[in-house]
């Protein structure tokens, strides 16, 4: 059996839904034979192992654990979905105190266990704070950490398919950026449909204005329409989108999609958010220079400024350090 590397993952929140989906989403993409679940709940994390053994993956190593010590030692790339998952009628930002904090463990946690990991995904509410605070806490270089971001772009991608009658892959370059949150960034530049500019569309019988406005309200509240119509938050989509984000970080097929990262540029700092991204062996990469037209970068700056906002409502916490001293925690910021 051909994997990509030999290097252990570690799948952080496993006994979940997201993280079963994920632990099962790598072995199928062969990933690595050397895979470790964690979850604080034993019960339930011994049953997501038992199916996936009865999957019978070959040449699947799979070991399962609620210490998380043992999960973490050896592990070069980590995916967590290890948080509290949002219900209906909560926004990610209210999840922020109890999961900020449990981000603030697990980046310690990597930090004495595995201080060699290559790299991190975080995908558990508010994804762009729980990835900031476990990137301070972890000590690991920005390029490192990444959090998931994509399935606001692909749920734009989506929309657009429905609303134009035309294959999901026939809507290219469907990009929203900054927070992964309902005060997101939705662009139209750079996308097509069918080979047709999106912008040139837009306002058009094809594309009236009232009609883009309620695709990108759609596109903002897409998981909480999730919820709405199963009774819980997503788990299929994040779980595989997280792993196309570590399959990449392990060098294997691009990642298609943009990335959360932390952004260190002016006007647009001290934040982790969704930008335009490549994540490779290396790590991820971010352009410095969005294509948008002057609405699209307000409305980006003004995502960030909420993000900047709940920033600081977890630094008044004190579950991070002001920004003045997050270099005397993690020296790479």
């Amino acid at each position: 059996m051909s994997f990509l590397t030999q290097d252990k993952l570690t799948i952080v929140g496993a006994a979940g839904m997201i993280g079963s989906n994920m632990a099962q989403t790598a072995a199928m993409m062969s990933l690595t034979p050397n895979i470790c679940l964690y979850d604080p709940f034993p019960t339930g994390l011994e049953g997501v192992a038992e199916e996936i053994r009865h999957c019978g993956f070959e040449g699947l190593n799979l070991t399962f654990t609620s210490c998380i010590k043992e999960a973490l030692t050896g592990a070069k790339y980590v995916v967590s979905s290890g948080g509290a998952p949002r219900k209906d009628g909560m926004t990610r930002e209210d999840l922020l105190k109890g999961n900020a904090e449990i981000a603030a463990q697990l980046g310690k946690d990597i930090k004495t266990y595995c201080p060699d990991v290559r790299h991190v995904v975080i995908i558990f509410n508010p994804a762009d704070i729980t990835g900031l605070v476990t990137l301070i806490h972890s000590g690991l270089r920005p390029e490192q950490v990444t959090t998931l971001a994509a399935l606001d772009s692909t749920r734009l991608q989506s929309e657009l398919a429905k609303h134009f009658g035309v294959a999901q892959s026939e809507v290219v370059g469907a990009r929203t950026y900054g927070g992964h949150g309902e005060a997101m960034a939705v662009f139209s530049s750079g996308a097509t449909v069918a080979g047709q500019s999106l912008s040139s569309l837009i306002g058009t019988d094809k594309l009236p204005e009232a009609t883009w406005a309620e695709i990108k309200e759609r596109v903002t509240k897409g998981g909480a329409n999730i919820i709405k119509l199963r009774g819980r938050s997503s788990f299929q989509s994040p779980a595989y989108v997280s792993i196309e984000m570590i399959r990449a970080a392990m060098g294997g097929a691009p990642f298609r999609w943009p990335a959360g990262c932390y952004v260190a540029i002016p006007g647009l700092d001290h934040v982790v958010m969704g930008m335009e991204t490549v994540i490779d062996k290396d790590g991820v990469h971010y352009s410095h220079e969005l294509k948008g037209s002057e609405s699209e970068k307000a409305a980006l700056k003004k995502s960030y400024e909420h993000l900047v906002k709940m920033r600081d409502e977890v630094i008044a916490m004190g579950v991070i350090p002001a920004v003045a001293d997050w270099k005397s925690v993690n020296p790479n910021l």
